[in-house]
């Protein structure tokens, strides 16, 4: 504010005219000043991360409709001494599945006025508290705005009020019941609730392949107030396919075959593949007891990832062709000195002149498929949300998100990378990786696609970071054959040293810096913790795939950062929405403090707080350029009387 109108540079005041049309007149200036200075004083919003959801849509639904547990933590601290256990677990599976739980109480003539009256209040308290951390301004936009002037009004009414603005609230609530509302108003309050619970939720990737409804999963994502996504490898194998890259259509293809989940490929996006069904009963016989569609797939895989491994020898994958050197009429195949035996000797299609070559049918039929993955509207839909809200990596109030590692040497040092003939590492690879993955999506030209696949399989990609042994796993009996090498990263991650050095490099250097990722199921019941390097990284990835919970031994875990600190959920397995409406069966959570912030943390800590300390410096320097002249304020003319 010391400023003098000579110290003003050209650009400044070209800057601070342009603010001048948003903020016309000192009033106009000093109001919001006035308010971002009360908002940046204000607790920070809640954060939830979560990772490899893998297609589990109910769980993941439920999660979010719970809050991760948040929404109950709420409810007995309002409510412990004045409802039951049973009652509370009512009020909380009304605030999760309110529409639902609704129509059950018609059902049974249960929904009537007294119900109406008594949970209205309930809610309205659950809001009340939650509101409390954001401003009133930001409450209003939250509410569904065909009842946000009646909300608003509920929600700061004050129990000591005079008469007559107790008569006038209580005058709403019987509108609200003799106009016949009260479904939508309770509805309205619960999605408030939930929204006012969690203020941003990240999504550290693989939300495809294996569990059955990842399309449900991206469809209620796309409705969410605050998000970001981080992408996986499987998520990254989907939209290679969706942008024509056949060796990731084949991938995904096999993926749900094997998984059994046709599902989401026919009902879901609209991509049949009976021709693809018919074509492997036709060709492939079941003597072996493996499936024909299994593999048919695998051979078209094969032969697709030969030709990408061919095309780029700077991809060091030139010990993975390994398909043409299958003894077929021995059913084995030498590796490492070794001979093992195959699982099938079963190779109809495979032109021993040119076994990476598809045969005509093969290449008619995955040409169709490659089509109807680059002409489903919904399908493409999900992929565009990815683009506009994904990214390789995420720094987001000091924490540094994203899926599977940073390329490292055993020795801790960065790994350094070709991509086109440059050597990348760290931060640079990341940000070159984010850029050809959006490059595939928007050019399709065929050296991006393939490194969509290579991201897939790739030791030196950042979402996989391992050797992916799909060949052996499809065909070597032999299971030692099957382990994957994997990047430095899946060791050193458990070193403090490494890990600050890591949030260096991406400029995160606070005390209470994290990296938070998934993709490596974390074995719970091996003894396994998912907090690393002395609190440094965190692994979320706890199962919430129910193909891992064997070996995880929990169902997913839930990151939580909110004004306070960081905690994590262990979430127990789910069984669906019909126990919850019957019998209030919530998700069963363990919670576990990580991490106590030194003094509570306030919006003007975070990354959005560093904006608005800007915005508040700007327009304290708008206001001292309109008290000494240097911008003209622009007066609202005066308005005309109407007569």
């Amino acid at each position: 504010m010391s400023e003098s109108i000579a110290s003003y540079t050209p650009e400044r005041l070209r800057y601070l005219e342009l603010l001048a049309k948003e903020y016309p007149t000192q009033a106009a200036t000093f109001t919001e000043i006035i308010n971002l200075q009360a908002i940046v004083n204000l607790p920070k919003g809640t954060e939830h991360f979560m990772s490899d959801l893998h297609g589990e849509y109910e769980a993941f639904y439920h999660i979010l409709n719970n809050c991760s547990g948040v929404i109950r933590e709420k409810v007995d601290l309002l409510f412990s001494q004045t409802l039951t256990g049973q009652e509370r677990a009512n009020v909380l599976t009304l605030i999760y599945y309110p529409k639902e739980k609704m129509d059950m109480l018609v059902r049974e003539h249960k929904l009537t006025d007294a119900w109406a009256r008594t949970n209205l209040d309930i809610l309205l308290q659950v809001a009340k508290l939650l509101s409390s951390k954001y401003s009133r301004s930001r409450v209003r936009k939250a509410m569904a705005p065909v009842f946000r002037f009646v909300i608003d009004e509920l929600l700061h009414a004050q129990p000591e009020e005079d008469k007559n603005r107790h008569a006038y609230h209580t005058k709403i609530v019987d509108s609200i019941l003799e106009t016949g509302s009260i479904r939508e108003f309770i509805t309205a309050l619960a999605a408030l609730i939930k929204r006012l619970a969690v203020d941003h939720l990240h999504i550290i990737g693989d939300i495809y392949d294996r569990g059955p409804h990842a399309d449900k999963i991206m469809d209620t994502l796309m409705q969410h107030h605050s998000l970001d996504i981080q992408w996986g490898n499987h998520d990254i194998l989907w939209m290679g396919a969706a942008a024509g890259s056949l060796a990731c259509t084949a991938n995904v293809l096999r993926n749900n075959i094997r998984y059994h989940n046709l599902e989401i490929l026919e009902s879901g996006y609209g991509i049949s593949l009976r021709s693809f069904a018919l074509f492997a009963l036709r060709t492939y016989t079941q003597d072996d007891g493996i499936d024909p569609m299994v593999k048919a797939i695998n051979v078209v895989l094969s032969k697709l990832e030969g030709q990408a491994i061919m095309r780029h020898p700077e991809y060091g994958m030139a010990d993975r062709l390994l398909f043409h050197t299958i003894n077929r009429e021995q059913g084995t195949i030498l590796l490492g000195g070794k001979t093992y035996a195959l699982t099938t000797r079963d190779f109809p299609t495979v032109d021993p002149q040119d076994p990476y070559a598809l045969s005509a049918e093969e290449e008619k039929i995955m040409t169709q498929i490659q089509t109807a993955f680059l002409e489903s509207e919904r399908l493409q839909q999900h992929v565009r949300f990815f683009y506009s809200h994904g990214a390789m990596y995420c720094s987001y109030n000091n924490n540094l998100l994203f899926h599977g590692g940073i390329p490292l040497q055993e020795d801790g040092s960065f790994k350094e990378v070709m991509i086109q003939g440059k050597a990348y590492h760290g931060k640079a690879l990341m940000e070159r990786v984010d850029r050809l993955v959006r490059q595939a999506y928007q050019q399709r030209d065929p050296d991006s696609l393939d490194y969509m696949w290579y991201l897939w399989v790739g030791i030196d990609s950042p979402v996989s970071g391992r050797t992916v042994k799909t060949f052996e796993r499809s065909y070597i009996v032999d299971e030692t054959t099957w382990k994957e090498p994997q990047n430095a990263y899946y060791r050193l991650n458990r070193d403090k040293r490494e890990c600050i050095k890591i949030l260096h490099e991406f400029g995160i250097d606070s005390p209470q810096g994290h990296i938070i990722n998934g993709h490596t199921p974390v074995k719970v019941k091996k003894g396994e913790s998912p907090i690393r390097a002395e609190g440094k990284e965190i692994c979320i990835d706890g199962g919430f795939c129910k193909a891992y919970q064997g070996s995880t031994g929990i169902a997913g875990y839930t990151l939580i950062f909110n004004s306070h600190g960081i905690r994590i959920k262990s979430h127990y397995p789910f069984k669906n929405v019909a126990q919850v409406l019957q019998h209030n069966a919530d998700i069963e959570s363990d919670s576990a403090q990580i991490e106590w912030e030194p003094k509570r943390l306030m919006i003007g800590d975070t990354d959005e707080g560093k904006k608005l300390w800007q915005m508040i410096e700007a327009l304290k320097d708008l206001l001292q350029a309109y008290r000494q002249g240097s911008v003209q304020e622009k007066m609202p003319a005066a308005e005309t009387p109407d007569f």
